[in-house]
């Protein structure tokens, strides 16, 4: 029993002194990355280009475009630099000018020292000093926006006005070659069902991911629509012939059909018989045809599903 405390005790011991001897050695590492990253080091790195407040009618070619930068700065900077991209951000509308079919970036070591880099950094070489880009006259153009859907409502729901998407229609920014193919864009496909209450739904654009060159002012729309209960209705609407020649004499049957139709309960009370017209077209009839087709010339905007329940209006010529 003595002997197994006594080798308990050496054992803990002998781990203390590992865990002290790997605690040394850490802080030693740590103090010697400190002070190697606290002295200055020279070395060149690439820099990419970030454009920023490009104009609106021109598009930069997406051409591979970077700088050689030579600098002066301590490691902790240096180490900054190796863990994220580093970028020079070139200003569109004060830092470059147009020449010919190119922009041109020059600026001096001192500028670009004092606008893009603090001070512990000492600028020593830029390559290339200048740089240019070139571009094209953007086309703009506002297009379309078509839904593309599935909704489906709760037996005796329905939408009482057509669907609204804010916005409406995008504005397309690109070269003309490629924006002048753009006549609408479609969102990507919503599918809703038992819809009983009014709609406010974000729907994502599809956009063409592959072509870099088009910009689009949304990516995105909301659509909203009014979602309220329906009924069935039901009016006798006198049937109207027109075009008899004066010659003839009709006499025909029936006189009024039935017309049905689909309504907001909130609109049900406003229908009536006056806001629907059913006519007969005699030149319509072919042959020895003894009966006119009735049609649709007229119903409220507020119904749908008009159906006009009598497909045939019989008549007879007097002589």
């Amino acid at each position: 029993m003595i002997k197994k405390i006594k080798s308990d005790i050496l054992t803990s011991i002998k781990n203390k002194k590992i865990n002290v001897f790997f605690l040394f050695l850490l802080l030693a590492f740590i103090i010697l990355m400190f002070t190697k990253l606290s002295k200055e080091y020279t070395n060149t790195i690439v820099f990419n280009i970030e454009k920023v407040n490009v104009p609106q009618e021109d598009v930069i070619f997406d051409d591979s475009i970077a700088l050689n930068i030579t600098l002066k700065t301590h490691g902790f900077k240096w180490l900054a630099y190796y863990f994220s991209k580093p970028k020079i951000k070139i200003d569109f509308k004060k830092d470059v000018y147009k020449k010919d079919s190119v922009f041109i970036w020059s600026k001096s070591k001192a500028y670009i020292e004092n606008t893009q880099f603090d001070k512990q950094v000492e600028l020593l070489n830029i390559s290339p000093e200048v740089l240019t880009f070139r571009y094209s006259v953007n086309m703009v153009k506002k297009v379309p926006v078509t839904l593309n859907s599935n909704i489906k409502y709760s037996p005796g729901f329905d939408v009482s006005k057509p669907y609204v998407l804010k916005p409406d229609s995008v504005v397309v920014v690109g070269p003309k070659a490629l924006a002048s193919q753009v006549d609408f864009v479609e969102t990507e496909k919503i599918e809703l069902t038992n819809v009983r209450k009014n709609l406010s739904e974000t729907v994502k654009l599809k956009l063409p991911k592959k072509n870099k060159d088009l910009s689009f002012s949304n990516d995105k729309v909301v659509l909203k629509a009014i979602v309220e209960k329906f009924t069935e209705g039901t009016v006798k609407v006198p049937v109207t012939i027109i075009n008899v020649p004066n010659n003839i004499n009709l006499k025909y049957f029936p006189k009024e059909v039935n017309v049905s139709y689909y309504v907001s309960l909130s609109h049900f009370n406003s229908i009536s018989a006056k806001d629907f017209k059913v006519v007969c077209n005699y030149r319509k009839v072919v042959n020895n045809q003894s009966f006119l087709i009735p049609e649709l010339e007229k119903f409220p905007q507020t119904t749908k599903n008009v159906k006009i329940k009598q497909q045939h209006i019989e008549f007879i010529i007097i002589e």
